[in-house]
């Protein structure tokens, strides 16, 4: 799955905030989350709050290209846009923040509280992560074994759970 040089093809807003691009990807927002432009440190930039429809400063992201996009072991999205733009959409403790889906049923899903969910698209019964992700073994997370399944609040689906130990580099998926 990579994202670098793709277009931003489409924005619509609903109860979330969904940037479509080429060649099949979708980004979805549903928690807020913060568009800025160069250093934090000068721009802190404004706050995108899908569910209230308050998200016109990203209609100029229409037709500009990704430059990256990571997945933070945390949770959090943030991808770099040609132009210099920033969007960040952080975790949330109660509800899926955002997700990425592609061809092939490929998906990435900020999980609830802090996690990562990876659906390469391979069909059910999958137990590996998928797309590269390195993953902690099962003797070492104590809590959920990596065979483990998670169910999402509206997903009908389940997908293995993985649990990041890097930051995930969206644009260098296989």
């Amino acid at each position: 799955m990579n994202l670098r040089g793709v277009r931003v093809s489409r924005v619509s807003i609903e109860f979330r905030l969904t940037l479509t691009l080429d060649s099949g990807w979708e980004v979805a927002l549903e928690t807020p989350a913060r568009l800025s432009s160069g250093s934090i440190r000068t721009d802190s930039g404004v706050v995108l709050t899908p569910e209230v429809q308050d998200v016109a400063a990203v209609l100029p992201l229409f037709g500009v290209a990704v430059l990256s996009a990571v997945a933070f072991k945390s949770g959090t999205l943030r991808m770099v846009f040609e132009e210099g733009t920033h969007l960040t959409c952080p975790t949330d403790a109660s509800f899926e923040a955002w997700q990425i889906t592609g061809p092939g049923g490929r998906r990435i899903v900020s999980l609830p509280g802090g996690d990562l969910g990876v659906w390469s698209g391979s069909g059910p019964g999958e137990r590996a992560p998928c797309c590269g992700l390195r993953s902690v073994p099962p003797q070492q997370d104590e809590q959920t074994p990596l065979s483990a399944l998670w169910q999402t609040g509206s997903r009908s689906r389940c997908a293995a759970r993985v649990i990041v130990r890097t930051e995930v580099p969206v644009g260098s998926w296989a």
